[in-house]
């Protein structure tokens, strides 16, 4: 079951970012792919981030308070290797440009956007934790690149369909929709 789930889910593309944090406790960042609105509405907009328990920056992350969110453009592969630990690199920090905003947690500068937030909440799931950020600051240095996307186990770059209206069904969508319904 755990393989079965593990190959459905790499089915969907998900965003990459890279999540970092400076404090008390250091500091300290890693890639991840698991980040989504949480609500607009609250008193201040939230989002959660999960990350895995084993991973040496969650603890840093819970001591600190705070994260950042750099959401990676396309052509930011490699930072997103660095901070996945699939790069060698004595200071994960000495690849990109980085400043602050309100938290004081490291902001990649030509990110495609930033959500700067306090921890709000910490929920601990399984091998992860959900983090519940109330966001602080946000900024949108590349606004209007393509975002880094990671789906079948590759990265990849967003591609938005003609902005013409489709007229038919496309014929491999039938099939798939007949063996759902077997």
């Amino acid at each position: 079951m755990r393989q079965a789930f593990l190959d459905g889910m790499s089915r969907a593309a998900w965003m990459v970012s890279v999540v970092t944090t400076d404090g008390p406790a250091g500091r300290a960042g890693l890639t991840v792919s698991a980040v989504s609105t949480l609500s607009a509405d609250s008193p201040k907009p939230s989002l959660l981030v999960c990350v895995k328990d084993s991973n040496a920056s969650t603890e840093v992350l819970h001591r600190n308070g705070v994260f950042c969110v750099n959401l990676l453009c396309d052509d930011q592969k490699y930072i997103s290797d660095v901070f996945a630990g699939r790069t060698a690199a004595e200071d994960k920090f000495a690849t990109g440009t980085w400043t602050t905003l309100a938290t004081g947690s490291p902001v990649l500068k030509d990110a495609l956007a930033v959500f700067d937030c306090s921890l709000e909440n910490a929920v601990r799931h399984g091998t992860h934790w959900v983090l519940i950020g109330g966001l602080e600051a946000v900024a949108m240095p590349r606004g209007d690149a393509s975002p880094l996307v990671h789906a079948r186990r590759s990265y990849g770059r967003f591609v938005p369909f003609d902005t013409e209206p489709a007229t038919a069904q496309p014929a491999s969508a039938a099939p798939a929709a007949k063996a759902l319904g077997s």
